[in-house]
């Protein structure tokens, strides 16, 4: 219901005493990972509202609601999520160490990456498993997505590059 945009299954489901809202699915998708997937704002402000639906929660390839959001460059759907007191931001993935933030430089969704530096305490520098930055996504893709690398070198405090450990 929840991956559909169905609000109205959903807030049924929920009402029932039995249903655990941070359930995973066989692919260790909750809920609200399905909502922020889809970019499904009523439902992810639902889920959101329960005590029970745990923000931060990995699915199976260790990726938040916020770093699905992010990817998909559901831009609404991440002010939610970092609206909301209990999410992580910060959180890696466990396999690549990369947060919402590599995600949304990396697809060059230009207005998820403004919407996550404009909480102020998300690292643009912190290099994920590979020593890559998020500023290094962009030219890595070879996208001219000069706005990106730009916005992620003025949050840093900087106006020059460091190179990475891969040389970019």
């Amino acid at each position: 219901a929840a991956m559909n945009d169905h609000g109205s299954v959903v807030k049924q489901l929920l009402d029932r005493q039995k249903v655990n809202p941070d359930e995973p699915d066989n692919q260790g998708s909750t809920p609200l990972l399905w909502a922020a997937i889809g970019g499904h704002e009523p439902v992810v402000k639902q889920l959101l509202e329960r005590q029970d639906a745990n923000p931060n929660k990995q699915d199976n390839e260790s990726k938040t609601p916020l770093s699905w959001a992010a990817t998909m460059g559901s831009v609404s759907v991440v002010k939610q999520l970092l609206d909301s007191e209990d999410v992580n931001p910060a959180l890696p993935d466990k396999n690549d160490c990369r947060t919402p933030l590599f995600y949304a430089a990396r697809n060059g969704h230009e207005q998820a990456v403004k919407a996550l530096l404009r909480r102020g305490d998300i690292g643009p520098n912190t290099a994920d498993k590979w020593g890559i930055m998020p500023l290094s996504y962009p030219a890595l893709n070879r996208c001219d997505r000069t706005s990106i690398p730009k916005r992620l070198i003025y949050s840093a405090g900087s106006h020059s590059f460091t190179p990475t450990a891969a040389g970019t």
